[in-house]
């Protein structure tokens, strides 16, 4: 890459921000998911000097191979990932403590040269989801015409948000299509790294872009994850109970979701995975 954004093979912007936006950090490891599996090239960094109280986001301390200490300072970092049909924009980094409207303006303005098909915000909130059945994503589109091509639901939060609100607005009054995607975690297990979770997001971006993604060890290292939360709940009768109560009330509203739009999905995943392996 030349550092540019522009002359990209029918690109889509993909973004998410450690934080209050990112339960579990897993809408951030979906981003880095998708830089580490394929060849990515960084174009460049937001600066955080204007941007970041470092008292909050401290840098961070580390010893080179040379053994030589290195800093690193909070900043957004863009990167372009070149899948094999499309190039994808991944932007991440901290959530941002000050100058929320200068640092929208910067990054919107930096997405507009890219023109972009979507451009999808990612989060992950904490939720009363059982760990044990799949975790939901909440999918919402900026307007009534996307959500209904795209079989999502329009937003209508009310509500504090966080960086991802700030940015899908500022995209939406630049005129560019987003989408947000927003993991379920389960609060009795918020820990840091969930695996499941980050899946459950790669699987719905493959949904939008109608594209299979490499997931690697992912779904193996979910699995060894939800096995991990089983012996922990097992030692605690209590927690053992709740989580049987959690799975109870969701498998009662999935109910009629087990035809039609989602056995329709599924079918579509299959055949996505199916032709990628010829």
């Amino acid at each position: 890459m030349d550092g540019s954004l522009t002359n990209l093979r029918n690109p889509v912007v993909i973004m998410a921000f450690e934080g209050w936006n990112d339960a579990s950090d897993a809408a951030t490891s979906a981003i880095d998911h998708i830089g580490l599996s394929y060849d990515t090239d960084v174009v460049f960094e937001i600066d955080g000097e204007e941007y970041y109280d470092f008292q909050m986001n401290r840098p961070r301390v580390s010893i080179t191979e040379s053994t030589e200490r290195d800093i690193e300072w909070p900043a957004v970092q863009i990167a372009v990932a070149h899948l094999p049909e499309r190039d994808v924009v991944l932007v991440s980094g901290p959530e941002p403590n000050l100058k929320w409207r200068s640092f929208t303006s910067a990054l919107v303005s930096a997405i507009r040269t890219v023109d972009p098909a979507m451009v999808v915000v990612l989060g992950a909130m904490l939720t009363d989801s059982p760990h044990s059945r799949p975790l939901p994503v909440t999918g919402t589109a900026n307007d009534v015409r996307l959500a209904t091509t795209l079989g999502l639901e329009p937003s209508n939060y009310e509500g504090p948000t966080g960086i991802v609100g700030i940015l899908a607005d500022g995209l939406r009054r630049a005129g560019m299509p987003v989408v947000s995607l927003w993991a379920q975690v389960p609060h009795y297990v918020s820990d840091s790294p969930n695996p499941k979770a980050t899946l459950a997001l790669l699987v719905r971006i493959e949904d939008l872009l109608d594209t299979p993604l490499v997931l690697g060890e992912l779904p193996e290292l979910a699995q060894a994850w939800e096995r991990g939360v089983d012996e922990l709940a097992s030692e605690d009768p209590d927690v053992a109970e709740y989580i049987r109560r959690l799975e109870a009330v969701q498998d009662e509203e999935d109910l009629p979701a087990a035809t039609g739009d989602s056995i329709a999905a599924e079918f579509q995943r299959y055949l996505r995975r199916r032709n990628e392996g010829r």
